[in-house]
């Protein structure tokens, strides 16, 4: 849980920060609007470079064992994290500041593209049949928890200091500090054992090429399994970076108020992530996942009409329904996901799966809100997402549930 933990504070963190921060600090020239726009483009580089993660890692992860991988993308990922705290403005070194951003986010995407496949493979791999929902359920916490810490260090910081010291330093403690919680898990992890299933499977004899193994023999459920975690990126993404702009820029509430309504809404998609993955142990997690796509795909219709009432109850029941949903689909698909998967191959085709959604979810949608809402205003841009939303239940619907089989006869 722990690494998942790093690996969703520091994403989360910089998506606080690309919506409140960043484009003040390393988009001045551009003014709010463009400034806003390009900061969350540089969200969405992260989203690009996980599919790259996912191949590389996975490889690894598939050949060399699940332990060694999750030790490297833990280290990738808290190093870049902790640079990015050290950045100078863009007043400062110019043009120089957001291309080292840049560079330290797609640092980033390639850790997270091999560290949530890895860490939910290996979970679901010390797992017993019809418990794989609750093993499945600590990793899957790791990144449902840090969007209340980073809404709570923002915060705490924010209260402590001017508004103009926040945008100066205050920012950048949270992301020095986040390698603190690196050196926790590293310690963890070099304390933990390889999987039993991965252990029986090398046995047999590790595949040359895990990627390619997987497009040979299961493609379909390799491009169906980018569908089957779109609510979870579309919703959670769009409610932590663009919403949050939204609120500040468009609804005019402060940078602390959207930050308390974050906080809710982070406590609201953890308890979400929860209950869904220890409920999808009874219930089948297909069904858990699928009937959230829908619910997903029916509430985006009608998310913006309830923030346009402008109050800051409407917002935030807004923003906590919109992660609630998405931690529905959220804590299944810890376990759900690696199932579809033979052991020679599973991290490299879940990572792949989980990254390409990423992708789609996690970097087009928050990036072309602000450009679909600005054209063509929040209706098109919410039937835009809803199409998105359901052709993922019907991805989600075309997947095999296996709750009770023993993964090593996947």
């Amino acid at each position: 849980m722990i690494g998942t933990l790093v690996d969703g504070f520091d994403l989360v963190l910089y998506g606080l920060a690309a919506a409140l921060v960043f484009p003040q600090v390393f988009f001045p020239a551009l003014g709010e609007a463009a400034g806003t726009v390009a900061s969350l483009a540089t969200l969405g580089v992260a989203f690009v470079a996980r599919p790259f993660g996912a191949i590389l890692c996975g490889h690894f992860g598939d050949r060399l064992g699940r332990k060694k991988t999750l030790i490297a993308t833990l280290l990738l990922m808290g190093v870049s994290s902790t640079l990015m705290g050290l950045v100078p403005p863009a007043a400062q070194i110019g043009i120089a500041a957001p291309i080292i951003i840049v560079v330290l986010r797609a640092c980033q995407g390639l850790a997270a593209g091999g560290e949530w496949a890895g860490a939910t493979s290996f979970v679901a791999e010390h797992a017993p049949p019809g418990k794989r929902g609750l093993y499945a359920m600590f990793p899957q916490l790791g990144h449902s928890l840090p969007q209340t810490v980073s809404s709570a260090s923002f915060l705490l910081i924010g209260l402590t200091m001017s508004p103009e010291a926040f945008l100066s330093w205050g920012w950048r403690i949270p992301f020095v500090c986040s390698f603190a919680l690196v050196g926790i898990g590293l310690y963890i992890r070099l304390k933990i054992e390889e999987t039993p299933v991965f252990k029986k499977e090398a046995e047999k004899g590790v595949s040359s090429a895990p990627i390619l193994e997987a497009f040979r023999h299961q493609p379909r459920e390799i491009f169906k399994g980018v569908g089957v975690s779109l609510t979870m990126f579309a919703l959670f993404y769009l409610a932590t970076s663009y919403l949050a702009a939204y609120g500040t820029n468009t609804l005019g509430f402060t940078r602390n108020q959207v930050l308390v309504v974050g906080l809710l809404a982070g406590v609201c998609y953890a308890v979400s992530t929860a209950s869904s993955a220890l409920l999808s142990d009874r219930t089948g997690r297909r069904r858990m996942i699928g009937w959230a796509h829908i619910a997903g795909a029916t509430w985006v219709l009608l998310l913006f009409p309830v923030l346009d009432l402008g109050g800051i109850l409407a917002y935030t029941v807004g923003i906590c329904i919109t992660t609630t949903i998405a931690g529905l689909v959220h804590g299944p698909i810890g376990a759900f996901l690696p199932e579809q998967f033979e052991t020679r191959y599973r991290y490299s085709a879940t990572g792949l799966s989980y990254s390409l959604t990423g992708v789609i979810g996690g970097g087009i949608v928050p990036l072309l809100a602000p450009v679909i809402i600005g054209r063509a205003g929040t209706m098109v841009f919410a039937i835009f997402v809803a199409v998105l939303l359901a052709i993922a239940a019907a991805c989600t619907f075309s997947l095999r549930d296996i709750n009770d089989e023993a993964l090593d006869t996947v």
